[in-house]
C-alpha cells in the first residue's frame, strides 16, 4: 500500500509542512513552498519507500498530487 503524505501551509508556524496523512505526524518543516518542492527534496524526505503527496495550496485548497515510486535500489 502506499502511503500517503500532505504539503501544506501551518498558519500557527507560518511554514509549509509534510505530514502524514495517517498519522498527522510531521515528518519535515520547510520556510517556502519553493524549498518543498524543489528538484528532489521531496523524493529524499520519503525514502526508498516513496509514496503520493497531495500538495496545497496556502489556503487548503488541492493544487496537484506528486507521486513518488518506491526505490527497488538496496
Amino acid at each position: 500500500m502506499k502511503r500517503k503524505y500532505t504539503l501544506r501551509f501551518d498558519n500557527s508556524r507560518e511554514k509549509w509542512i509534510l505530514i502524514h496523512d495517517g498519522s498527522e505526524k510531521v515528518l519535515r518543516v520547510f520556510d517556502t513552498k519553493e524549498d518543498a518542492t524543489r528538484a528532489g527534496v521531496l523524493r529524499k524526505t520519503l525514502g526508498r519507500e516513496g509514496g503520493t503527496v497531495s500538495v496545497r495550496t496556502r489556503t487548503g485548497v488541492f493544487e496537484e498530487e506528486r507521486n513518488f515510486a518506491r526505490s527497488t535500489d538496496r
